[in-house]
């Protein structure tokens, strides 16, 4: 087990480097680019402009401006003054806008090294940035995963076991119904729900659950712990979950069916088991054998989805971050929050098939 996640790794660094490859390029492609975002004011010259491009090496080859981007730039000596003439390997820090404040830094190590470099819009470094936000995306996360695995798992059982019952018949409109609402429309319409529509019609003056954040009031010491704020994360977290526990309860119905006609719970059945014991210890773990495929990727796709959820409810994690930086142009932001979702959605994979094992032990990886 060990030795094939070791290659399941080392066989996904080309896959890496692949992508880093393409969002560079997808980067590169798009209108306007990183000297455009950081000498917008009306006061800069054209001779600053042409500086600012000379120091990001917009104008150097490709592949040189991929490798520098990819392994930093304090190995090479380049044009960091725009003379023409290669001088230091040091860049100076440069104030694009006039203001005082540096915009590009002196010396970047490139992403392998954990150096995104520095937010335009920010001006501070992309990781620490992100070191702040990936908390609450992990909070955010890691209980919408939990509320989708622990609701819709026992429904697709129960679906299974009342096979054409009101309860499967209700389960399978409801879970085409959910998957069918989009993100963001499902959190409008639960922010007026409960913040304004039950309050009004209550009489309440404050609303039953709240709008947006992550905790009542910003604190010198960050967020309370999340037992004494329960009530903020109920809404976003319920939003996210949505298509989980909707997909989750379909696969598992389809699969608890195919498990149901198998010999051994006939078998479980005529040795005077339970029906508990047979459907949720003998049938569910076989069953859940599929569904791992999907748990790995689901990982991604909380991410993905917490980009919406997080805009809407006014999360500060790293979705919201994200949609911030792309309309901000924050180029650096932008592909640091790129490159960390292809790693999740990588070793998301990765756990998929450790998940095939930790089910099953009957089966083996040589």
């Amino acid at each position: 087990m060990i030795k094939y996640t070791l290659r399941r790794i080392l066989q996904s660094i080309p896959t890496l480097f692949g992508i880093t490859l393409l969002a560079y390029i997808l980067m590169s492609a798009a209108p306007g680019g990183p000297v455009e975002a950081l000498t917008s004011g009306p006061q800069t010259t054209p001779q600053q402009r042409q500086r600012v491009a000379a120091q990001l090496g917009v104008n150097d080859p490709f592949p040189i401006q991929y490798l520098r981007w990819l392994l930093g730039d304090d190995w090479m000596r380049r044009d960091t003054n725009g003379d023409g003439i290669a001088d230091q390997a040091i860049l100076i820090p440069l104030d694009a806008d006039g203001d005082g404040e540096p915009e590009l830094p002196g010396r970047r190590q490139g992403i392998l090294r954990g150096d995104f470099g520095r937010s335009f819009f920010f001006r501070r470094p992309v990781m620490d940035m992100i070191g702040e936000r990936v908390a609450a995306t992990l909070e955010l996360g890691s209980t919408a995963l939990l509320i989708g695995l622990m609701v819709g798992l026992p429904v697709g059982i129960l679906a299974a076991v009342y096979k054409s019952s009101w309860f499967d018949n209700a389960t399978r409109i409801m879970s085409v119904v959910v998957s069918a609402i989009p993100i963001f429309w499902l959190g409008l319409i639960l922010i007026l729900l409960f913040s304004v529509t039950l309050p009004r019609a209550l009489g309440l003056d404050e609303p039953i659950l709240p709008m947006s954040g992550r905790c009542p009031r910003v604190l010198l010491g960050g967020c309370p712990p999340i037992y004494q704020r329960i009530e903020h994360i109920l809404l976003p977290a319920f939003v996210l979950s949505s298509f989980t526990i909707a997909a989750y309860s379909r696969y598992m119905r389809a699969s608890m069916l195919d498990v149901k006609s198998q010999d051994y719970m006939r078998t479980a059945h005529a040795k005077g088991l339970s029906p508990r014991k047979v459907w949720f210890f003998h049938g569910a773990r076989n069953a859940l054998i599929p569904l791992a495929t999907f748990l790995g990727p689901a990982l991604t796709g909380l991410l993905s989805g917490a980009a919406i959820t997080e805009t809407i409810f006014s999360w500060p994690g790293l979705g919201s971050f994200a949609v911030n930086a792309v309309t901000q142009q924050d180029y650096p932001v932008v592909m640091a929050v790129v490159i960390i979702t292809a790693v999740a959605t990588i070793l998301g994979f990765i756990l998929s098939d450790i998940l095939y094992v930790l089910i099953d032990p009957r089966i083996r990886f040589n």
